[in-house]
């Protein structure tokens, strides 16, 4: 199968308040959306989250990547096996975010081309139970809102994103559990946050309001720093940022790591799916970790999140519920806590591209 033709969508999805990541704060999120149809005329689509602390690209530099460097390589090859696409734009080096992009909808192409889902091609599950992630806030505010999405979805689990200061991040694991009790679990992601030297203190700190893991605790490398931080603690130490790549999965595994956080919308499905190998072979734990994912990018990682069926904490992929606009048709809906996945192959058979048009008129500013 060749490519026919291709397009750039960019646009931005305003929030229902605005969030405080760590690193800045959103009143919309930015997307660039990709979609390629085959000379069958089968099509499939996929996003990427633009921001350069998270993925070093925004709309402009990425936009131009795909078009000027990899749609040429795209051109001239065979698209039936996305695996093998992703290996030929592997030979070029870094640019970790076009290659996503582009192996994410080379997958959705692929499903759609078959008439069957992702998850119905890797054996996965039809229902896929996801987390809400509780972005900064002050203490009773981040608890008001786990009791909210808990009563309205059945949330059975939160993440909780700490890196407040330790005193405050104490105060928001005690408001929540005082929230919604002790049949919520718990984990923390610090987002790097403290130094190492009050790490392994920070971990024990939150295991004792009975958080289940750890996410980036301080910044990590897999190392020797790394694995004393993973024995002395009390609960898994859940390894995000530092992993960039299937190189380094496998060196935080060969450095004791018990968790890692895979991303579909971070690495693409099939690095994603490699690293799971990885870590199912040394059974170290994945979980399907978010990128701040519109529906677009959750359907696309929900198919990945399906085949997790050893996964210790859910999918955290329900982010979209804090946003007020969508591009696609069908929402996902999300009762005691699972998402029933849809029937449809592929996901750019329920993209609005309407839609997409007219959020672009606001996305057009990331690329001025």
């Amino acid at each position: 199968m060749r490519l026919h033709d291709y397009s750039l969508h960019v646009y931005a999805l305003r929030y229902e308040r605005p969030i405080q990541w760590s690193d800045i704060v959103e009143e919309a999120a930015p997307y660039v959306l990709l979609r390629l149809q085959d000379d069958m005329g089968a099509v499939g689509v996929a996003e990427v989250t633009v921001k350069p602390t998270w993925c070093g690209v925004n709309a402009r530099t990425l936009t131009v990547a795909v078009e000027d460097i990899f749609m040429p390589i795209l051109a001239q090859i065979d698209l039936t096996d996305p695996v093998q696409v992703r290996r030929t734009l592997d030979r070029i080096p870094e640019n970790t975010a076009a290659k996503t992009l582009i192996d994410n909808a080379c997958w959705d192409l692929y499903a759609a081309r078959s008439g069957q889902s992702l998850r119905g091609h890797w054996g996965g599950s039809g229902r896929v139970e996801v987390s809400w992630a509780l972005t900064r806030q002050p203490p009773q505010a981040m608890a008001n809102e786990a009791e909210t999405m808990v009563a309205r979805h059945g949330f059975r689990t939160i993440k909780v994103k700490g890196g407040q200061g330790i005193a405050v991040d104490r105060a928001v694991m005690k408001a929540i559990r005082d929230a919604v009790g002790d049949r919520i679990r718990l984990y923390v992601d610090a987002n790097g946050a403290y130094p190492y030297a009050e790490a392994a203190d920070y971990v024990r700190a939150m295991a004792d309001f009975g958080a289940e893991m750890v996410e980036d605790p301080c910044v990590t490398a897999p190392d020797g720093k790394f694995r004393q931080l993973q024995e002395v603690g009390p609960v898994p130490v859940l390894v995000d940022f530092g992993c960039t790549s299937i190189r380094d999965a496998a060196s935080y595994i060969a450095n004791g790591t018990k968790a890692l956080s895979l991303k579909p919308g971070r690495f693409g499905l099939t690095d994603s799916r490699a690293m799971l190998q990885l870590a199912d072979a040394a059974s170290c734990h994945s979980i399907a970790g978010l990128m701040g994912e519109s529906t677009v990018g959750t359907f696309l990682g929900l198919q990945f999140a399906s085949i997790l069926h050893a996964s210790p904490l859910p999918a955290e992929l329900s982010g979209y519920l804090g946003m007020t606009e969508h591009v696609t048709t069908t929402i996902p809906k999300i009762e005691n806590g699972e998402v029933q996945l849809p029937d449809s192959a592929s996901v750019a058979s329920m993209v609005d591209f309407d839609a997409v048009e007219f959020y672009g008129q606001r996305g057009q500013d990331q690329i001025r």
